[in-house]
C-alpha cells in the first residue's frame, strides 16, 4: 500500500531533465552566431536570473523564458537577436524525461497512487511535455492558472483546495527553493528529490530526501504508514 494517496510533482528538474534542455538550447542558438558558451556558466546564470524574473510582475512563462534567455545571454557577452529570444520555449517540448521518470511513475500509478503536477509553466507548454510522460495527472496546477510562480503559495493552496480535507498528500520535487521551502512554510509533507546532492537551505530539512525517483518509488512502495 502506498504511503500516500496523492503525490504531486514539480515537473522541470524533477520529471524532466531541464538542465540538459537549457544547456543544449543555448549551445545550438549561440553556435549559429559563432559563439561558444560554457555550459556551467549558462546554468549558473539561469539559476540566478529566472527566479528574479518570476518574482517581477506576472507574465506568461513563455515570456519568462524569453526574458531570462535575453538576460543570460547579455551576462555572458552574447547579443541574442530579438527574434530568437524564445529559443527556450520553442525547444521545451523536446526536453526529455530523466531515465527513471516514467518507470517510477508507472510503478506509483500501478500501486494505486493518484499523481499530480504543480509547475511553474503555461498550460500549453505543459501539454506538450505531458506527451512524454506515460501516466495521467490530476490535479495539474500551473503558474498560468494561479497567476504566480513558486515559491509563492498559489500552486500549493490551489492543490490543497482541489484535493479537499483529509487527503493523504505528499509533494515531491527537486528544487529546494521553489518547492521544499513553501511546503515547509505551509505544513505540506514534502520529499526532496535531491538529484544534485545539494545542501538544505534555511527552511531546514525536508520531511524525506531521496537521490532520484527510483529510490522514491522504492520508498513509496515499502510497507508501513507514512513516517
Amino acid at each position: 500500500m502506498p504511503r500516500f494517496d496523492v503525490v504531486t510533482f514539480d515537473c522541470y528538474g524533477t520529471l524532466i531533465d531541464w538542465e540538459t534542455g537549457i544547456r543544449e538550447s543555448f549551445a545550438r542558438a549561440a553556435a549559429s552566431d559563432g559563439v561558444t558558451l560554457a555550459p556551467s556558466e549558462v546554468l549558473a546564470a539561469y539559476a540566478e536570473i529566472e527566479p528574479a524574473v518570476e518574482a517581477e510582475a506576472y507574465r506568461s512563462y513563455r515570456d519568462v523564458l524569453a526574458e531570462t534567455a535575453s538576460r543570460v545571454a547579455q551576462r555572458l557577452g552574447w547579443r541574442l537577436p530579438e527574434d530568437r529570444r524564445f529559443l527556450l520555449a520553442e525547444s521545451l517540448p523536446s526536453w526529455r524525461p530523466f531515465p527513471d521518470t516514467n518507470p517510477a511513475l508507472r510503478r506509483l500509478a500501478s500501486a494505486g497512487c493518484r499523481l499530480g503536477i504543480l509547475s511553474n509553466i503555461d498550460d500549453d507548454l505543459l501539454a506538450e511535455t505531458r506527451r512524454l510522460l506515460e501516466v495521467s495527472f490530476e490535479p495539474v496546477v500551473t503558474a498560468a492558472q494561479v497567476r504566480s510562480y513558486k515559491p509563492a503559495s498559489g500552486h500549493f493552496l490551489e492543490a490543497r483546495r482541489r484535493l479537499g480535507p483529509g487527503a493523504r498528500w505528499l509533494h515531491a520535487a527537486q528544487s529546494y527553493f521553489h518547492d521544499v521551502e513553501p511546503c515547509k512554510r505551509l505544513g505540506i509533507p514534502v520529499a526532496w528529490i535531491n538529484r544534485g546532492r545539494h545542501q538544505a537551505g534555511h527552511a531546514g530539512s525536508p520531511d524525506w530526501e531521496m537521490p532520484d525517483l527510483a529510490r522514491f518509488a522504492d520508498w513509496m512502495e515499502s510497507a508501513g504508514p507514512a513516517d
